[in-house]
């Protein structure tokens, strides 16, 4: 999926109330006397270097099966990208560290398939301890590290659990802790968790045909990372085939500052086939081996695999090709036969979001997510009725939790403010009463422990970095896990007093859609236009971008600079219900664009910007609408950067690009009028390619072909590529010099630009 690492619209109602809103700006409740005392100038190797300027930034939080602990992945002060598993007593609250990642971590260099891995993770930055799971018991811990499995208890003691040349992928303990399994040399292993040699499962492996892994696209676009799947009672594995022998081979040269590797990486470019995926059920040793019947047609997705659970069956996901139709299925383990339960279908112009927002209650009934109505909301089946249980002009997120002993349903959704994200609960028995658990004016996530009875909430504010804390069912909150404000131990601290405020408004599409836009701005001195600093996504599929979250200290730099930072989300990102994403089927780079135009023609209303001073910036598909910007509406941003960008549709992978334009074979048009390459000589504003050059989702051929086409119509522009960086331009020295050179080419070409010779021209 692409993700940033990173018509004329009618103006709202009271723009002057706002500009004058904006030119008060006032400083946020952590800016007190003391910080203003203590305060220092954000500089860019500060923004990127440790400690992290958010403060500590906990990741993967449970509650250990027997509730006693709760644990996470910590980075260190000195080192930010570096993570080690802690444990705090829910009883003392008292910390203590279970795995030192520099003591028990060898160093060795991971496989290329855990780089893939991470990379698809959006991890890859990252070292040390990146996952951890649970013995059902709670009294070890399975850690990987370095490519090799550790078994730690809570006493603080570890126990190497593997050694070898190859590392372990999709490490897990089975569900009643006997076992731990793995994947290593494309084949499943099984291990006693107690001690003993690990014995292969499959034994088929090799080449182009892989058990116990997810195929690329699942992945990168499908949200599915992992290829098998064990019974409640340990009868069985669901196990995963898939051979990339179809796949069409692109030869990718990993270009690094000492050499350059090549990998023949088989990648299913749209229109081009797709791996061959196969389900099996076998017994924990292999044995017992039976195909799980897909159905005549071998071009499909395998979406999601569950068990029921009391082991007696498997539910399966399957989706089309075409992304129109998703089938659930009801699998008999011992035959491999399957009955559809149900079907989702798309509407003509319209596609199937996949969703991890579903559970098998134990009555076999089903608590699901469907977009039926037109927005993400949560339905029971039951013996083959429907019964709705949330409802509204707003989305339901994720599945929190659920207590089905009390009937009580906990979820994630924006029913209160489609800016804030907040924990809700309802009753099965009242599906209409929802009732919010979480402050307004957060942006909250949640996750719950097994027995539903407490939660880890994380929030954020845009003036306050991510906190973690633990919380009773009704959200009341029990004790902090990381309260992380802004004090005077807090790295961001020195640089509190001259945080800005983020300032939120609408503006209204050309369709009359409502867009919401962001707005952090220097102190305004009257009379003082300021150049615009003008960031977009505008991508499906992804998150939105304006949100009442934190946004980290690049933002602030940005303002302590001089520019105003701007974000707006338009039609066709996610998180705003199906009539307003949809806009975007076969027809990338059509709307978005004229809804960035939409917050550039209001920009350009306000009397403290410099209307031919803003600069739009954007990674990944936020590279690629960069790019159509600047072909169709010229002259409008005075310069743009464009990261890693997709530039010819036909490049990028089938689920995600299919998706959305459909099939290069049967829709050439799409394609064609999507792509940015046959235009490209249409530019005539500023622009900065940018581009990792071992990049393996966004090929490095995307900019070659673009920047070969801007050279062939001798169209200025400039480029900086990055050896050995992927879709991921970052990491120490890396992300200060990404942001330097972004900086200084608009500074050249937006705050004090050089007289053009038009006669050049």
């Amino acid at each position: 999926m692409l993700r940033w690492v990173l018509g004329v619209a009618m103006m709202t109602s009271g723009t002057a109330a706002m500009a004058a809103d904006l030119a008060r700006s006032p400083q946020p409740a952590a800016a007190t006397q003391a910080a203003q005392d203590a305060q220092q100038t954000l500089t860019l190797a500060r923004v990127f270097g440790s400690p992290d300027l958010n403060g500590t930034a906990p990741r993967n939080l449970q509650i250990s099966p027997d509730g006693r602990f709760v644990t996470v992945l910590r980075n260190r002060p000195e080192e930010k990208e570096r993570f080690d598993l802690w444990a705090m007593d829910a009883t003392t609250g008292e910390w203590r560290m279970l795995v030192d990642s520099k003591k028990v971590g060898s160093g060795a260099e991971l496989s290329e398939a855990e780089k893939m891995q991470r990379e698809r993770a959006r991890i890859a930055g990252s070292r040390g301890i990146v996952a951890y799971d649970f013995a059902p018991d709670g009294q070890s811990i399975l850690v990987p590290l370095d490519g090799d499995l550790f078994l730690a208890t809570l006493d603080g003691q570890v126990r190497r659990l593997t050694e070898t040349q190859a590392g372990e992928l999709n490490p897990l303990v089975s569900p009643r802790g006997r076992f731990v399994s793995f994947v290593r040399d494309q084949n499943l292993f099984v291990q006693p968790l107690a001690g003993g040699v690990a014995q292969a499962v499959t034994t088929e492996g090799a080449g182009t045909v892989h058990f116990g892994e997810a195929e690329f696209v699942a992945q990168e676009e499908m949200h599915r990372s992992t290829g098998y799947w064990w019974s409640p009672d340990e009868r069985y594995i669901a196990v995963e085939r898939f051979d990339e022998a179809p796949v069409k081979v692109f030869s990718r040269a990993a270009i690094g500052a000492t050499g350059t590797k090549v990998y023949d990486q088989r990648y299913p470019a749209a229109g081009t086939p797709n791996a061959l995926v196969d389900l099996y059920v076998m017994k924990p040793d292999g044995s017992g081996r039976v195909k799980v019947d897909l159905g005549s047609d071998p071009d499909i997705y395998l979406a999601r695999v569950d068990w029921l659970p009391d082991g007696s069956a498997m539910l399966v996901q399957r989706q089309t090709r075409d992304q129109k139709r998703l089938d659930m299925l009801r699998v008999d383990p011992a035959t491999g036969k399957s009955t559809v339960l149900f079907t989702e279908t798309a509407g003509e112009r319209s596609w199937i979001n996949l969703s991890d927002a579903y559970r098998v209650m134990k009555d076999g009934s089903l608590i699901w997510r469907s977009e039926r109505d037109g927005f993400g909301h949560l339905y029971r089946w039951k013996a083959g009725k429907w019964t709705q249980l949330t409802k509204g002009p707003w989305v339901v997120q994720s599945l929190v939790g659920f207590d089905e002993a009390k009937g009580r349903l906990f979820f994630t959704g924006n029913k209160d403010d489609v800016l804030e994200q907040h924990l809700y609960a309802l009753d099965l028995k009242r599906p209409g009463n929802v009732t919010r658990l979480t402050e307004k004016g957060w942006w909250n996530g949640a996750t719950m422990d097994g027995a539903a009875s407490r939660f880890l909430i994380t929030r954020s504010s845009p003036t306050q970095p991510a906190q973690v804390y633990l919380a009773d069912v009704t959200g009341k909150r029990i004790a902090w896990i990381n309260e992380n404000a802004i004090g005077p131990d807090h790295p961001y601290y020195p640089f509190a007093a001259s945080h800005r405020e983020t300032q939120f408004g609408t503006v209204k599409a050309a369709d009359g859609s409502t867009l919401h836009w962001e707005m952090i701005t220097p102190p305004l001195e009257p009379g003082k236009k300021y150049p615009v600093f003008f960031q977009h996504y505008g991508g499906p599929g992804t998150g939105q971008q304006v949100t009442r979250g934190w946004q980290g200290a690049l933002p602030q730099y940005l303002v302590d600079q001089g520019w105003i930072f701007f974000q707006i989300d338009n039609r066709g990102s996610y998180n705003r219900g199906t009539a307003f994403e949809n806009q975007i089927y076969h027809a990338m780079g059509t709307v978005e664009v004229e809804d960035q135009l939409a917050g550039a023609n209001y920009l350009k209303t306000l009397p403290f910007v410099d209307p031919a001073k803003i600069a739009t910036y954007g990674w990944s598909y936020g590279g690629y609408l960069s790019l159509k910007m600047l072909e169709k509406t010229p002259g409008v941003y005075a310069a743009a950067v464009a990261g890693a960008p997709v530039t010819d549709w036909g490049l990028y992978d089938t689920h995600y690009t299919e998706r959305y334009l459909g099939d290069p074979r049967t829709d050439p048009q799409s394609y064609a009028s999507s792509s940015v390459v046959t235009e490209a000589s249409k530019i005539r504003d500023p622009l900065l390619l940018i581009h990792g050059m071992a990049d393996d989702n966004v090929f490095l051929d995307n900019s070659t072909l673009f920047a070969a086409e801007m050279q062939r119509t001798a169209t200025p522009f400039e480029m900086m590529f990055y050896p050995g960086n992927t879709h991921r331009v970052g990491g120490p020295g890396a992300s200060e010099h990404l942001w330097k050179t972004i900086l200084s080419f608009l500074d050249r070409n937006v705050v004090a630009p050089k007289p053009q010779n038009t006669a050049a021209k």
